[in-house]
């Protein structure tokens, strides 16, 4: 073997008992004069996906040259050209002197080019990136490669070649990346405003899109902030709770120094399709003085950020977002999604207008609905309040009466915006604590509004008060405790969909109870339901179908779910905290350790937002498998945070699911996902 072989082996450390391959290239070179150039083209536009052939070169250049940045590039075609220049304020005289187009400098290599590419992306039937390089006037083609494109784009090559008969329904369905949806679903960053923007800290990328508004730190100043200005102002918490929903509505986007990609803001940004970015450590959040230190910068209420829900990054002062352009061709590619998916989607939605936002995204049902939600709208609070702090159940159901009108409205809203089609509504879930104040100040303020003693206040909110109130006394556990709650929500329920059934309305009535462990704790629950049922129907002289089922979080009740399925007419995955229980990882405390587990491989992915297949999934494939055991026609969702992420959706087409619930604007990505599943399985 000679020297040079030897060599090549060393430096490539290939085994001697391989032998010994070299592949030799020859080289040509665009820097050899003014008659040489190099470039990069694009068969279409990968920005917007129009048809129009572009791309960048440089004459007497190497490939190098081009994307270095050292020099300004020139456009390939003369259209390409004039736009460009337009942009930079550039005369035509001056542009055609400067900056002239490879098809002014060298028409005859162009047409070669041209012809060339438009021949690539027949043969690959698909958008082409292409690398070239003019030696002494001749041209080489270096490479070609499927181009990179934005979600625009994506959408509209694939609907776009669809017309032109280059590829098949199923291709285009195929061909588009689920999760790039999500890029024309929110508002986003004007391209040119964002590249001078200052980034200060990076969050968890909690709920996609572009916000920018004043600071504002509590959500009652949110709510003020619209009210006054007419301006949506940034909400910035070291963590945000169910009472401030309403400024979170109010608001152009969340910033939370606490949580993961499935905390409280983050989960209810989604489901309003807010931007939202989570987790971020490093702010130093001062309530009292109403301040941000992070990062040598101080930003003081009022001051200006912007937020970036699709990356994490939180900008210092105003950028210019625009609303996303929703296309013929997005509304073509998801009429093909039905067309092929067998699993449907449904949306998790707690008010009329998040339900009908889905409707429009094209959801068949409400897969969730968290009525604990509705209990902080307006004056609600207070009657909630005024039930826990009730001191037997008279007066418990006292307060619960006055609550009966309220949720009886918004559950009319969702069936009417469902418009037949099924709607799930979860009794009460959250532990009573956290509909209670849990300051001195705002103890003494809710003492003074309802008359009651504030030591009566404080001592109710420390008898309350668990060490790990996620595993207390919440769920179906409350309504077992207290089963007026179940009664009341049970009456609001069904009187709401006979009073819709009434105006000749289709509906589809689902009640689901949450947390069961155990069996009997459903049965109760559900005697509960049956008892009110049939009280509602004698008072009406009327009846209509219902459906009682559980949500499947706790681990005992997949490996148990035979029993279970005894009870349930359906269940429903609510993956968020089953893989909490499953893994024993606190969905707003990974983020300490999350980064150090994705480096070292522990974790190949963040177990909240891509499903753990290994550990989770197998609970649901045997809860499923072991319920339809039981109860053959037993229908099974998933109503997580997975139900919207395009690999989760995926599993749970193979696991047999019925459907997949997730936020309202997850709906276009879960349906697309729910379609390709369907046809990779074919």
């Amino acid at each position: 073997m000679n020297e040079r072989a030897i060599l090549y082996r060393k430096l490539n450390n290939i085994p001697a008992e391989w032998g010994t391959a070299v592949s030799v290239q020859a080289m040509v070179f665009g820097n050899m004069g003014e008659n040489s150039a190099t470039g990069v083209a694009f068969s279409r536009d990968a920005a917007t996906g129009e048809n129009i052939f572009n791309g960048e070169y440089l004459v007497n250049a190497q490939g190098e040259d081009v994307v270095a940045g050292i020099r300004t590039p020139q456009q390939i075609t003369i259209e390409g050209s004039r736009r460009w220049a337009k942009a930079q304020n550039i005369t035509e005289e001056e542009r055609a002197e400067k900056y002239p187009s490879l098809e002014e400098v060298m028409p005859s290599v162009y047409g070669e080019l041209n012809e060339i590419q438009h021949h690539l992306e027949v043969y690959f039937k698909d958008m082409q990136d292409i690398e070239f390089t003019i030696q002494d006037g001749k041209l080489w083609m270096l490479q070609c490669r499927n181009g990179k494109r934005t979600g625009a784009a994506m959408v509209k090559i694939a609907m776009d070649m669809l017309r032109e008969g280059l590829i098949d329904e199923k291709t285009a369905v195929l061909r588009c990346e689920p999760a790039k949806l999500d890029e024309l679903l929110h508002p986003v960053f004007d391209k040119t405003a964002i590249k001078n923007a200052k980034v200060v800290v990076k969050g968890l990328p909690a709920s996609p899109g572009a916000a920018t508004g004043p600071v504002v730190f509590f959500a009652e100043d949110a709510e003020k902030v619209l009210a006054e200005t007419g301006q949506k102002a940034v909400l910035v918490r070291i963590e945000t709770s169910p009472e401030d929903l309403k400024g979170m509505l109010d608001a152009a986007g969340i910033l939370t120094a606490r949580g993961g990609m499935t905390s409280h803001a983050a989960v209810v940004a989604r489901g309003m399709g807010k931007c939202c970015v989570s987790g971020a450590g490093e702010l130093n959040i001062d309530y009292k003085a109403r301040t941000i230190n992070v990062n040598g910068y101080t930003i003081k209420e009022g001051d200006w950020i912007s937020l970036n829900g699709s990356t994490g990054e939180v900008y210092l002062g105003q950028v210019a977002t625009q609303d996303a352009d929703l296309s013929g061709d997005f509304g073509q590619l998801m009429e093909l999604a039905g067309k092929y998916a067998t699993m449907k989607v449904r949306a998790n939605a707690d008010t009329p207008r998040d339900a009908a936002q889905a409707f429009a995204f094209g959801a068949e049902g409400i897969g969730l609905c968290r009525t604990e939600h509705m209990f902080f709208e307006g004056d609600r609070i207070k009657a909630v309040r005024e039930m826990i702090l009730a001191d037997d159940e008279d007066g418990r159901r006292v307060a619960l009466n006055k609550l009966l009108p309220m949720q009886r409205g918004d559950f009319e809203g969702l069936f009417k915006a469902m418009k037949g089609y099924p709607v799930i509504i979860r009794l009460l879930d959250p532990p009573l604590h956290e509909f209670v104040p849990h300051t001195e100040k705002e103890q003494r303020e809710l003492a003074e509004e309802i008359n009651v003693p504030y030591e009566k206040i404080a001592a109710k909110v420390e008898y309350l008060s668990e060490v790990n109130p996620m595993l207390g006394h919440r769920g179906c556990r409350l309504g077992n405790t207290y089963p007026e709650i179940t009664e009341m929500q049970a009456r609001a329920i069904l009187e709401a969909a006979m009073n819709v059934h009434a105006t000749g309305m289709d509906v589809k009535v689902e009640i689901m109870v949450p947390l069961v462990g155990n069996h009997k704790e459903l049965r109760y629950q559900k005697n509960i339901i049956d008892t009110v049922a049939q009280q509602v129907f004698a008072e009406r002289n009327d009846k209509i179908d219902y459906l009682v089922g559980t949500m499947i979080e706790v681990p005992r009740a997949a490996v148990t779910a035979n029993q279970i399925a005894e009870v349930a007419e359906f269940f429903s995955f609510g993956t968020n905290d089953l893989t909490q229980m499953t893994l024993g990882f606190s969905r707003d405390d990974i983020a300490k350790f999350l980064p150090t587990y994705l480096d070292k491989n522990i974790l190949k992915a963040d177990p909240f937002q891509v499903l753990d297949r290994n550990g989770v999934g197998q609970l649901i494939r045997e809860a499923v498998m072991k319920g339809r055991g039981t109860r053959m026609d037993l229908k099974c969702g998933i109503c997580g945070e997975h139900g919207g992420e395009p690999s989760s959706v995926e599993f749970c087409h193979y696991a047999g699911l019925n459907y997949v619930s997730c936020s309202p604007f997850r709906v276009p990505i879960a349906r697309l996902a729910a379609a390709q599943a369907a046809l990779n399985q074919k």
